[in-house]
């Protein structure tokens, strides 16, 4: 009885956390190129009243017999499936179709400390450079005299006085001068890894590489151009939206809260149990 007790207890504490995933999912439903979050078990060890034996010339085997003792946690994933992509008519909203990640940075412009966003909600500083909602300005290729520069990585800076500009899939930043000529501001270069799910979610919609990712960009060559490489293409004036079905994350609350009402049954039907054992005694 007292297994079955902390096996309860097991399940609960799984099916908590399980809710904890499942309400920062819901939290996230409207965020942009937010990914969502799923919760696996696994049982834990069980513990061996008999072994197995092997069938002899006048009996037959006989099967090991175990006991359970609870469950735990297997995984935490993020499922990093494609969002669907809204419109938005905004020309420095960018949405990736396919895999990829637009990287983000602070420090110099040549040895920026990057992460990683799939939201590509981006926006212009009162110099002209592509900055994130939180001022992290977009890595890329530069430009130098009105050319992509594929040399060094570089904040991608329209100038001030530009007529007008537009971003096409493969990431270059073309801008018109007040001549009416067209150039180039720069080229969006996109990161990709060996194993998206296993990116480490820092908050403010980006991620950092780790240990079982892949290693971030460290050199010119390690930037993917958009289209190429198995990278996506940029989508101009559209975001992607979170993937989170709601559908889905309700009815995976109601499974989650009904198995934390079997568990915490279980500690009360042993309780019960407990309680006429002590009661043999008067």
């Amino acid at each position: 009885m007292l297994r079955s007790m902390y096996s309860g207890i097991s399940g609960m504490k799984n099916f908590q956390v399980k809710l904890d995933v499942i309400g920062n999912n819901i939290a996230n439903v409207n965020t942009y190129g937010f990914k969502k979050g799923r919760t696996t078990f696994k049982d834990l060890v069980s513990q061996q009243i008999a072994g197995a034996t092997a069938p002899g010339t006048d009996r037959g085997g006989v099967n090991a017999r175990q006991v359970g003792l609870g469950s735990q946690i297997a995984s935490i994933d993020t499922v990093q499936t494609q969002g669907s992509l809204q419109t938005t008519g905004r020309p420095l909203d960018l949405g990736i179709s396919g895999d990829g990640f637009f990287i983000v940075g602070t420090g110099t412009a040549t040895a920026p400390n990057m992460n990683f966003t799939r939201a590509g909600n981006f926006y212009l500083d009162k110099d002209g450079t592509l900055v994130n909602s939180d001022g992290l300005f977009v890595v890329g290729y530069p430009s130098t005299g009105g050319v992509v520069n594929t040399s060094q990585f570089g904040k991608i800076k329209i100038p001030t006085d530009a007529k007008s500009f537009s971003i096409g899939a493969n990431g270059v930043v073309n801008y018109v001068d007040g001549t009416g000529g067209l150039l180039q501001a720069g080229q969006i270069m996109l990161a990709k890894f060996p194993n998206n799910e296993g990116l480490e979610k820092i908050g403010q919609n980006l991620y950092k590489n780790s240990a079982n990712s892949g290693p971030a960009p460290t050199a010119v060559g390690d930037l993917v151009i958009p289209g190429e490489e198995g990278a996506g293409s940029i989508v101009s004036s559209a975001l992607e939206m979170s993937n989170v079905d709601l559908s889905e994350e309700f009815t995976e609350m109601i499974v989650a809260q009904r198995g934390f009402q079997a568990n915490t049954r279980i500690i009360t039907t042993s309780d019960e149990i407990l309680q006429e054992l002590v009661n043999l005694k008067r």
